[in-house]
């Protein structure tokens, strides 16, 4: 789509949700605003032109539920999915690998999981059918169903995922679902980098620059939230970064999440990680749900094997 229908629509967009000042600012240029004491965000020509109510808008991100709530639909619908995880050593050599396609039933209220297809290389699995990885072990507690689960919904409010009263690989699987449903969010629990996860208070203002766009993504006009370090932060503050970039795309109509990616690391002295995550959504009739995910992760945790893995879940007909 050419720019100029990008305006055309992006105007329709605007006033349609916001009020609008329709006087021009003379700047053509990319404008940097102050952000909170100490940060800066930058806003392209448009929307300084029209006066967009940007601060309305971030306060909507921030508090953002569509995200987790397209993954909740999944506990109140049927679907297929295949499922690629790849193992690899430190010269990213494949050493064990699963591939399956499952199908999630959704019955009177119940869902149930059935293993359709699924092909296993190298130790993927022990001689008990156990994980022999905790990745694998963690993308379960995501994604696969066990046994038959029953009473579920989709309500967002009063669900929010807590670490409280969970311990050892239950309290990770906790600490994972709040890292992969809301990035840039302080997690309890997690040493040396909890408080450093949080990207929306004064000390992270520091640290992040922010912007806000206008962009085409896969076909869907979209505000695009992009929070990445600032350039000329000291060896210091640099030590304090976790979220090397977290781009969002947000439908400019509806502000549901329609893809979200984000790079993540850090060195500390029982623990190092690389993770790189990235989610695609679609629509079921009128809800939100998660099409692609894929992820690329090294990490090593004292008293484990470091870990390297890549995997893919592509998710379709839903019922």
């Amino acid at each position: 789509m050419k720019w100029i229908q990008l305006l055309v629509i992006l105007f329709c967009a605007v006033s349609s949700v916001f009020a609008q000042d329709t006087t021009l600012h003379p700047s053509m240029a990319d404008t940097t605003i102050g952000f909170g004491k100490t940060g800066r965000f930058t806003l392209p020509e448009v929307m300084v032109r029209t006066n967009f109510n940007y601060e309305k808008l971030l306060q909507q991100i921030k508090e953002d539920t569509t995200f987790y709530k397209a993954f909740r639909n999944l506990r109140v619908l049927g679907y297929s999915a295949y499922n690629d995880i790849q193992m690899k050593d430190k010269s990213d050599s494949t050493i064990a690998t699963l591939y399956s396609k499952i199908r999630q039933n959704h019955v009177n209220g119940c869902r149930t999981m059935d293993v359709l297809e699924e092909k296993t290389t190298g130790n993927f699995y022990n001689k008990k059918h156990e994980y022999n990885y905790l990745t694998p072990e963690l993308y379960a507690a995501l994604f696969f169903t066990k046994d038959t689960v029953c009473g579920e919904n989709n309500i967002v409010k009063g669900h929010e995922i807590s670490t409280s009263a969970k311990s050892g690989i239950d309290k990770h699987k906790e600490q994972l679902k709040m890292l992969f449903f809301n990035p840039g969010k302080k997690i309890a629990g997690i040493p040396f980098i909890g408080n450093k996860l949080d990207l929306y208070d004064e000390k992270a203002h520091k640290l992040y620059d922010y912007r806000l766009d206008i962009q085409e993504y896969h076909q869907q006009l979209c505000y695009v939230f992009s929070i990445t370090p600032k350039d000329d932060l000291t060896p210091a503050q640099r030590n304090g970064v976790v979220v090397d970039e977290m781009i969002t795309w947000f439908n400019t109509n509806t502000l549901e999440v329609q893809g979200r990616r984000y790079i993540l690391s850090y060195k500390a002295g029982v623990y190092d990680f690389e993770v790189n995550m990235e989610v695609e959504m679609t629509h079921y009739k009128n809800l939100l749900v998660p099409a692609i995910l894929r992820y690329k992760g090294n990490w090593d945790v004292i008293f484990k094997k470091r870990e390297r893995a890549v995997f893919t879940a592509t998710l379709f007909n839903f019922k």
